[in-house]
């Protein structure tokens, strides 16, 4: 295997998948699943739309059938993979306006869960965070797409800036 620098030009599809695609739901694996109920709508306020006892649950926002699925099929009382292991990074949860962003960051506050950071991109503001099984989450918005930073050639050039958490609180 060659170790190389790829380019965008790489990775290029062949034919790309069709505008408007998006990712429908993510599945975690959990140890406990009340716990990670408590967390996903006891903390971050999504609703549980049905539950297999304790082997498996589904979360929503807005009544949509399930956004995140919560199970211990294989995890039962599991410890969450090791540092240095491959696997999930984070789940990205986007919310619809920067003061919905803002109420998320209040009930995490409220929950006595620290942050892992808190970072303005340019194109979105993000907390990151874990739940109870310590499975990365990000929080975030998108800003309208009009202020998203572009250089003079007009391509996107993202960035990672400290957030302004008390800022982020005062959005209304």
């Amino acid at each position: 295997m060659t170790d190389r620098l790829a380019t965008l030009a790489d990775h290029r599809p062949a034919s790309p998948v069709a505008e408007g695609t998006r990712i429908g739901h993510v599945h975690l694996k959990v140890a406990d699943l009340d716990r990670a109920l408590s967390f996903y709508c006891g903390v971050l306020g999504f609703e549980l739309t049905q539950r297999y006892g304790n082997q498996a649950a589904f979360v929503s926002a807005g009544g949509y059938h399930h956004h995140i699925g919560l199970n211990t099929w294989e995890s039962a009382g599991g410890q969450p993979p090791a540092p240095g292991t491959t696997g999930l990074y984070h789940l990205a949860i986007l919310y619809p306006t920067r003061a919905a962003l803002a109420d998320a960051l209040r009930r995490v506050m409220a929950a006595g869960i620290e942050l892992d950071g808190a970072s303005d991109h340019g194109v979105s503001e993000a907390l990151y965070l874990r739940d109870y099984d310590l499975n990365g989450v990000e929080l975030y918005w998108d800003k309208p797409r009009d202020a998203w930073p572009v250089n003079d050639k007009g391509e996107l050039t993202m960035f990672t800036r400290r957030l302004d958490l008390n800022g982020l609180l005062s959005a209304k």
